[in-house]
């Protein structure tokens, strides 16, 4: 079987990475750059100093602060309306994953026409994307590395998995001082994210000896240092590692994909907006456990990263110490501990339970699970009770 590795071909690390930021932007021979962006950022004063930036370097800059959590098509027709007005000629994305899926939602269309809608499931354009640069400011997504877009279509309230490697960032930046004003909340629901890409990737079928490398990477820095984040939000130290450990999990998903927490997570995002980082710390330890079976050695191997003592346990019991940990670690760092305290309703379970299974992240969980086996987890991660398995 062959198998395809996807990176962008630029990748920029350490504090002060931002100041190349005008340059590399000339690089991709734009002139009219349009930055993608939410509302805080736009209006806090980051958005307007990497226009500087750009400007500096002789780039004509519009600012799209438009891209909502959860970015929704409605988001991607506006940005595309913007880009088309002010004719520019590439995109460059500042923020976290909602940001970046925005801006590869919007250049998806810009170049290929239609709506984001044609573009669900696996690479779908035909057309190269116009240039875009990703300026990551969150510590979890890794989108600013990924093939991965993920649109709320509003109009079925469900979240679209567009997978593409045409959306992958040409340049991407990972400047950890601009990490440095995110809330513990942030950080943790963040940092979480980033553990489920690792974790998921590790288990997955589609996983590698160069995905295994960096998943199992991911998994040790998070586990030491995400809790050091949250606790100190200026600890540089922390900040910069946690930059690496989010890359390496966008490195090991962005090649081995996904699985069921996230294919589950992403329906609560469409229906119910949540934030995806919270959803997918809550599924995970749920997840895993419905995972067990289906490679014991592997949660065996994720405990050991995670710094856990597994000398002299068996298989099942070493394994069962990786989903503990998870646990431990989410408690930690505040993340809530039933969907309920979300709003989450019951009588959704059904229906989130279909799209679920339709879901492109579905496709490489290592077990197969039926409907009902779905909706059950999402009744465990509900009432908060661990499987009986």
């Amino acid at each position: 079987m062959t198998t395809y590795y996807y990176l962008p071909s630029r990748n920029l690390f350490g504090e002060g990475a931002v100041k190349e930021a005008g340059q590399l932007m000339r690089s991709l021979s734009g002139s009219r750059v349009m930055i993608v962006t939410d509302a805080f950022l736009a209006k806090s004063g980051m958005a307007e100093r990497v226009k500087g930036i750009l400007e500096a370097a002789g780039l004509w800059v519009h600012v799209f602060g438009k891209a909502e959590p959860n970015p929704t098509d409605k988001n991607v027709e506006a940005g595309v309306e913007e880009f088309n007005a002010y004719k520019c000629d590439s995109l460059l994305s500042l923020g976290g994953g909602s940001s970046h899926d925005c801006a590869k939602g919007i250049g998806l269309v810009v170049s290929n026409g239609g709506k984001i809608a044609d573009y669900e499931g696996l690479d779908r354009s035909t057309k190269t994307m116009v240039p875009l640069m990703a300026i990551n400011t969150t510590a979890g997504t890794a989108s600013e590395i990924t093939r991965f877009c993920i649109i709320t279509d509003t109009s079925r309230h469900v979240k679209m998995a567009i997978v593409d490697w045409r959306v992958t960032p040409l340049i991407a930046i990972n400047d950890p001082e601009l990490m440095l004003g995110m809330p513990a909340s942030l950080t943790a629901a963040t940092g979480m994210d980033a553990l489920t890409h690792a974790v998921e990737a590790y288990v997955s079928t589609g996983a590698n000896p160069l995905t295994d490398a960096a998943a199992l990477m991911a998994i040790r820095m998070i586990s030491q240092y995400l809790p050091k984040a949250v606790a100190n939000g200026a600890y540089m130290k922390a900040r910069d590692k946690m930059a690496y450990a989010q890359y390496l999990a966008g490195i090991a998903f962005n090649n081995a994909s996904l699985g069921y927490v996230h294919a589950m997570a992403h329906q609560l995002g469409g229906m119910y907006n949540l934030p995806h980082g919270v959803c997918n710390a809550l599924l995970l330890p749920y997840v895993c456990e419905f995972n067990l079976i289906g490679n014991m050695n592997r949660f065996r191997d994720m405990a050991d990263a995670m710094g856990e003592n597994i000398q002299g346990l068996c298989t099942n019991d070493a394994a069962n110490k990786c989903i503990a940990f998870i646990r431990t670690l989410s408690r930690q760092v505040g993340i809530p501990a039933t969907l309920k305290e979300l709003g989450v309703k019951p009588e959704s379970f059904e229906e989130m339970a279909e799209n679920a299974m339709k879901d492109a992240c579905a496709l490489t969980n290592p077990r197969v699970a039926t409907k009902d086996q779905i909706i059950e987890i999402y009744r465990q991660a509900y009432e908060g009770v661990p499987s009986p398995n």
